[in-house]
């Protein structure tokens, strides 16, 4: 019977508001968990296992293996919330009457602060490139697009708080350079219209115009906004390479990967006044629990400048204040 409700929750995966990444991961999930309770049952494979086999104690045993084997906290709590959803469902379809997943705790987990980067920083990265064109009018055309592609990144990395995913899926339908608007297709397909700022929009045209003298295909609505050298869309990998590329220029000495971009796009909106509420709707995030963690960023960050500046924030060596 197992194999019968996970081909429906499989079917409901498919039709539901679940990315690729989520439906691999639940599957997996639950495809190690029935695994596991079918070989405590005494079964060789899980089509033997019945819903009626598994309950609380099976599922926190799971949980118990799991970290025995050295699995960290934030993976074993994943796969509860996958066992948890599947018996979500099944309940929901009357496969069974209660969920066993309910009566088992995930594990405690510690939630590191995300890394961002400083304005001085920031300004570093955004600092102009050096345009000067090589010799050959072939290889200017090449740079220039090049260099303004990466300007666009970085602008609407930074300035609209895009997830890496958000902005190579976007389509030049969706960016509005009239009125300032980017239209983003999040994380459960829910789309969100974020403003994008003077420097974006300024980034974006000169982009676009580069693009059209490398004759690159044509620039419809429904056209990729960000291309390869050979004209199809920019992969994620791809962004990653190219930060890696103006961390190096803007000799910053700290790894900037695209989050990271999200991440200080959501600290300096909270340095700079803005709201909590509405720093939650420009990140698209579900709950304001997600966007909360950046206020302890702030915290930090303020308790550094305090600890730098105060003269009385610590003691020296020998027990005076600085």
């Amino acid at each position: 019977m197992i194999e019968k409700v996970l081909h429906h929750y499989t079917q409901y995966l498919l039709a539901g508001n679940f990315s690729d990444k989520t439906r691999t991961a639940y599957l997996s999930d639950l495809d190690q968990f029935f695994a596991f309770a079918a070989a405590r049952c005494g079964f060789l494979e899980k089509e033997y296992l019945d819903l009626a086999d598994v309950d609380s104690v099976t599922i926190r045993a799971f949980v118990q293996d799991l970290m025995a084997g050295g699995v960290g906290k934030r993976s074993v709590a994943r796969k509860l919330s996958s066992i948890r959803s599947f018996y979500k469902f099944a309940v929901r379809e009357n496969w069974v009457t209660e969920s066993p997943a309910l009566l088992v705790k995930s594990p405690k987990t510690t939630r590191n602060l995300p890394r961002f980067l400083f304005r001085e920083h920031m300004d570093k990265l955004l600092e102009p490139n050096d345009m000067s064109p090589p010799e050959e009018e072939a290889d200017t055309l090449k740079e220039d697009f090049v260099l303004w592609r990466e300007r666009v990144i970085v602008e609407l990395l930074y300035g609209s708080g895009l997830r890496v995913s958000e902005l190579v899926s976007l389509d030049l339908g969706q960016i509005d350079l009239m009125n300032k608007l980017v239209r983003v297709t999040g994380k459960g397909r829910k789309e969100r219209i974020i403003p994008v700022t003077d420097y974006a929009v300024s980034a974006v045209a000169t982009y676009l115009e580069k693009r059209e003298q490398m004759k690159m295909p044509l620039a419809a609505p429904a056209s990729p906004l960000l291309l390869n050298l050979r004209g199809g869309r920019l992969t994620t990998q791809s962004v990653r390479r190219i930060l890696n590329t103006c961390e190096q220029k803007a000799e910053i000495h700290q790894h900037v990967h695209p989050h990271m971009l999200r991440h200080t796009f959501a600290t300096h909106l909270l340095d700079g006044g803005a709201d909590l509420r509405s720093v939650q709707e420009l990140l698209g995030h579900k709950n304001l629990s997600s966007t909360q963690i950046y206020t302890h960023l702030t915290t930090e960050r303020l308790r550094q400048i305090f600890m730098k500046a105060h003269p009385r924030a610590k003691l020296d060596g020998d027990g005076r204040t600085n």
